[in-house]
């Protein structure tokens, strides 16, 4: 009976997060699922708050991060980069996707992937439709950079902060293991969008005003961007949890828009999303539920763990099929503790399966689903033909050849 619930309820909290009626938060569903699965006793409460306990911090971190990219936002760094891309466009639609490439991979590294696709894909949009060229292969940059390009830094991805925390390394540490597994992959990225949207990158008949927007730098803002990523690696070489370095650049800023009256306390309590968090939370109590209730037994028998090359893949490869079954962030939860015996290869390797996945179906990564969300909302809608199509491309060669150069890293570093 146990299994049974807890399974039930973790599809159930998926399902509410995928169709989300009437706009309703993932929390509705994910609360008082964790509640359920305490009052059948399929969680022993003690268990619960060990799992609330471990994600807090993270959550804490994901709160911090949130707010600086709306803080970031209100203070024109994403008015900013619009201006960029309408200026690097004037050279053809292929020059803008280059440029966009560029601004949402750091984007996606430095603010997290929900800032490249809450804020940076309606910029995206509207500088397509301001120089007249089709959107479609630069709002996908943005979907698929949201969670490839997320691999490089243990801040860009909820799911990079889990696996950073269960392997220990130091945050320079880590970076250097998956600098070479991003680089292909956004390499991956880029190469199958262009070929894929040939047609679309054609240069327009029509070429767009000769006018340019103004260059507008928001060099305050890219100061604390810059010392906050300082503070990481401080944080980290010191021990520091590095939640206490992205509230830092958060509350630099926060006071500084505060005092210009660019933003609100409730505007700020609003960015820090508590429903998402509380959502999070939930969530690892449900998952910790059903990992308890035999399907950690299960997946033992197949997540390879060790650090050859077949045994990565493997790895990555289960990863990526149970993120797109029951999506990224549960599998991550489920997969962590299995990746654990294998050290920090197979934690990075599952990390990959996790993050590079989701591009294959709409329901593998929340972020997936808060960018179809934005592009519905603007009205532009996306085809789950073509969707799927270009993910049959890009996932299965991203996950071979960034497994295989972490592999490389590995094998060089020792």
């Amino acid at each position: 009976m146990a299994e049974v619930v807890s399974v039930v309820a973790l599809l159930a909290v998926l399902a509410f997060a995928v169709a989300r009626p009437r706009g309703l938060p993932e929390a509705v569903a994910a609360v008082p699922a964790a509640v359920v699965v305490l009052l059948v006793g399929a969680l022993d409460p003690a268990d619960a708050l060990d799992e609330v306990l471990r994600l807090a911090p993270v959550t804490g971190f994901l709160a911090a991060v949130l707010v600086l990219a709306r803080l970031c936002d209100d203070e024109g760094l994403f008015h900013a980069a619009g201006v960029l891309l309408a200026r690097a466009g004037r050279g053809g639609p292929t020059h803008l996707l280059r440029m966009v490439f560029v601004v949402a991979a750091a984007v996606t590294t430095v603010l997290s992937l929900d800032a490249t696709v809450v804020l940076l894909t309606p910029v995206v949009l509207a500088t397509a439709a301001r120089l007249g060229v089709p959107s479609r292969p630069h709002v996908y940059a943005c979907g698929h950079l949201s969670n490839s390009a997320s691999l490089l830094l243990p801040v860009s991805n909820l799911t990079n902060l889990l696996a950073f925390t269960a392997t220990g390394v130091s945050f320079l540490h880590f970076t250097g293991l998956m600098a070479v597994p991003w680089v292909l992959a956004v390499g991956v990225e880029y190469l199958v969008l262009r070929r894929f949207f040939a047609g679309d990158l054609l240069r327009p008949d029509e070429e767009p005003s000769s006018t340019a927007p103004p260059r507008e730098v928001p060099v305050f803002v890219l100061v604390v961007l810059g010392l906050t990523l300082a503070g990481f690696l401080v944080a980290s070489l010191l021990g520091v949890d590095p939640a206490w370095v992205a509230f830092g650049g958060a509350a630099l800023l926060a006071t500084r828009a505060l005092r210009r009256g660019h933003t609100t306390a409730p505007a700020l309590v609003g960015a820090a999303g508590l429903p998402f968090l509380a959502f999070v939370l939930a969530l690892g109590v449900v998952v910790r539920a059903v990992v308890d209730n035999g399907l950690a037994e299960a997946l033992a028998h197949v997540v390879p763990t060790g650090p050859s090359l077949p045994a990565l893949l493997g790895a990555a490869a289960v990863a990526a099929v149970l993120a797109n079954a029951v999506n990224n962030l549960p599998a991550i939860l489920v997969l962590l503790p299995l990746a654990a015996a294998g050290g920090t290869p197979t934690v990075l390797a599952v990390l990959i399966g996790v993050n590079l996945g989701p591009n294959l179906t709409y329901v593998g990564s929340l972020a997936t689903l808060l960018w179809r969300r934005v592009l519905h909302h603007h009205g532009t809608p996306t085809r789950l033909g073509e969707f799927t199509r270009l993910g049959l491309l890009t996932v299965p060669a991203s996950l071979v050849l960034s497994v295989t150069g972490l592999w490389a890293v590995l094998a060089l570093t020792g």
